[in-house]
Parts: structure tokens; sequence; C-alpha cells
């Protein structure tokens, strides 16, 4: 009965528990979301000193106040293709 009593205790007190959750993406689907640098086209300034396939970086919070890191390469074109997105959910990662 106590055994029962103490795991029964251990189990509530570890539903509270979360570990913050990230959430990846990545792929040809991504889509931009809002606060995307690409959300609604692409941006009228262009990157003309940066080398083709740099890599760049963009943070922001999301419409729930979700730390969100996205990463875009520069194209041959000079647009910008999103690659990943990252989502970070919880406590843990609310770091300003």
């Amino acid at each position: 009965m106590k055994n029962a009593i103490i795991i029964a205790g251990l189990a509530i007190a570890l539903s509270g528990c979360t570990a913050g959750a990230v959430t990846y993406g990545a792929g040809p689907d991504l889509e931009p979301i809002p606060g995307s640098i690409t959300y609604g086209g692409q941006p009228r300034s262009r990157l003309i000193r940066s080398p083709i396939g740099s890599v760049v970086n963009h943070e922001f919070r999301n419409e729930f106040g979700q730390r969100v890191e996205e990463r875009y390469i520069l194209q041959p074109d000079r647009s910008l293709r999103l690659v990943s997105r990252r989502v970070y959910r919880g406590p843990l990662w609310d770091d300003d």
C-alpha cells in the first residue's frame, strides 16, 4: 500500500513536468509563417555582397510567443530559400 502511494505521487509529480519540446521542420515543402523573412514573398532588398550558398539565420517570436529560429540559403538569383525551422516550446528556452 505504501509503495502504491509513493508510485502514484511520483506519477502525478512527473506528469506536470515538460521538457520544453522543440519542433523541427526541414525540407522543400516548408512554408513561411508570419514573422519569416519570406512571408508574403521575397524581401525587396537583396543580399548582393554575400556569396551564393550563404546561410542566413533569423530568430523571432511567433503568434504564441514561442521562439522560432529559421535558416535560409542564398540562391543564385539572390533570393532566399527557407530550409529549416525550429520552434521552442517551453520555459527552458524562453531567454531574451
